[in-house]
């Protein structure tokens, strides 16, 4: 299934301006930002998927369009869904960004497949 692509666009034009350099990886059935090798920010289908760590992730719930991540049945803590209605503006986008900004240097890589 196909992703937000207006979304996507936005979030690069967030990530450029904060002078962040962000690789794109397919993921999900989506697409996710990757800063300093590790998942970052992403979107699944239309929804913004927020990596913002197991210390923030309770009260960031409690935003607007905030949802817990469940990816094939399983809530994943740490990660955050938000719908449009919390990244409708471009304040609203750049606080998602930031929080995951926040917590990326904090967050592990992934373990590399061998191939």
């Amino acid at each position: 299934m196909a992703y937000n692509e207006y979304l996507a666009e936005r979030i690069e034009q967030v990530l450029k301006r904060k002078n962040i350099p962000f690789e794109e990886k397919k993921m999900f059935g989506g697409i996710c930002y990757m800063v300093d090798d590790k998942m970052c920010i992403g979107i699944v289908q239309d929804q913004l998927m927020a990596r913002v760590g197991p210390n923030m992730y309770e009260s960031l719930l409690t935003e607007k369009g905030a949802a817990p991540m469940t990816f094939t049945g399983k809530t994943m803590s740490g990660f955050i869904y938000v719908n449009d209605e919390g990244w409708d503006t471009d304040e609203d986008l750049s606080f998602w960004v930031d929080q995951c900004l926040e917590y990326n240097p904090q967050a592990k890589k992934s373990k590399r497949k061998k191939k």
